[in-house]
């Protein structure tokens, strides 16, 4: 597979969850996300109806529920996203309980997923985030397991605010076999360069969550690109 700069830049959602983040901000954001071609913007629950109205049909929106602990109760996520929904989120990104997971709930991981997926209705996205750095191989497996079986529409490797990290190859890799296709896979939390988001791409990445996305992308014009990311010469993968 080869991407070139358009195509690595279709996968992004050009994402802004900083809790000091204006809607000038969010204005910037919509801004260079259109000048890049990303396919999205991610921002906070409260920016929705403005990045919707900035992005006057040029991008995607998306935003989060239950973010960043995914300790809230089914319900309010729920009220969040369905909020979400009406002031023109297309796409939702929702934190489940991790601890649910490490502590084997898996019945409660479900019917979390599926009340919010209730809220979220046909025709727009719904992501579920498991914070994948905080999980053994196994909880993932069973966390994509979960997502898949209560209707959701990707699984997301990470917030970006876990203390355990971001994405990593190996657990995009992972939760890329687990869903076979069937469910989109998207990687954030700490992908800076080029070399790093070829490789999550490689791994089975369908979508990729960069708050420096012109960074990643300058790679392709002679940025840095790390030991096995390497850009052949034409700017393709």
């Amino acid at each position: 597979m080869t991407l070139d700069r358009a195509a690595l830049a279709a996968t992004v959602d050009h994402t802004l969850l900083k809790p000091e983040a204006t809607a000038d901000d969010v204005t910037a954001l919509v801004e260079e996300g259109a000048r890049l071609g990303v396919f999205s913007v991610c921002v906070s629950p409260t920016f929705v109806a403005h990045a919707r109205e900035a992005a006057a049909g040029r991008l995607a929106v998306a935003t989060v529920c239950g973010f960043p602990s995914g300790k809230h109760v089914s319900e309010v996520k729920a009220a969040e996203a369905a909020r979400a929904v009406s002031e023109g989120a297309d796409e939702v990104d929702m934190v489940i309980d991790v601890g649910a997971v490490r502590a084997g709930l898996f019945d409660d991981v479900r019917a979390d997923i599926a009340t919010v997926r209730a809220a979220v209705p046909e025709g727009r996205l719904l992501k579920v985030i498991i914070e994948s750095a905080a999980l053994t191989d196994d909880q993932i497996v069973a966390a994509c397991e979960a997502a898949e079986a209560s209707g959701a529409d990707f699984v997301k490797t990470s917030t970006g605010f876990h203390p355990t990290g971001g994405a990593s190859v190996e657990a995009v890799s992972l939760m890329a076999r687990t869903v076979g296709g069937r469910l989109g896979v998207k990687a954030s939390g700490g992908i800076r360069d080029l070399g790093t988001a070829l490789r999550m791409i490689d791994a089975g990445a369908t979508r990729l969550g960069l708050s420096g996305t012109g960074a990643v992308l300058d790679g392709y014009d002679g940025g840095a690109v790390p030991a096995g990311g390497a850009v052949p010469a034409g700017g393709g993968y």
